[in-house]
């Protein structure tokens, strides 16, 4: 990779008599790649899909929009699969999609979410929208 990027810079610099800088074709090439392999950020609400979780939620927690979100006017949705124990609360949770930023927020409030008692775990995905205001 580092081979390939390094002849994208010296053939794509000689063009425009230079005017294409190698450290501006390095920072694309290296940011178009960053997108490529985290994927793009989501946009959705605050719900509870119903995959195996068909449990109601009791106590939903909002999630904090991040300082540095806002700052850089990040907004998407960041999708949290739970696992619910059987008196409601969240045994574990991760983060299966979203932008990097936002998914420590989201993942902070999906673990205060508290569900309708059942007689067995179940697991299922919230999604958290941020909107940058």
């Amino acid at each position: 990779m580092a081979r390939i990027v390094h002849a994208l810079c010296c053939q794509l610099s000689y063009l425009e008599e230079g005017i294409v800088s190698r450290r501006l074709i390095a920072a694309a090439l290296l940011a178009m790649s960053f997108v490529t392999a985290t994927g793009p950020g989501y946009v959705g609400a605050q719900t509870a899909q119903n995959d195996d979780l068909v449990r109601r939620a009791k106590n939903r927690v909002e999630p904090a929009y991040p300082e540095l979100a806002h700052k850089m006017h990040i907004s998407g949705t960041v999708k949290v699969e739970v696992t619910v124990a059987p008196n409601g609360t969240v045994k574990e949770a991760r983060v299966v999609g979203g932008h990097p930023v936002l998914a420590s927020a989201a993942l902070v409030a999906a673990k205060k979410w508290r569900f309708e008692p059942a007689p067995a775990e179940s697991t299922g995905v919230i999604d958290f929208k941020f909107d940058a205001r």
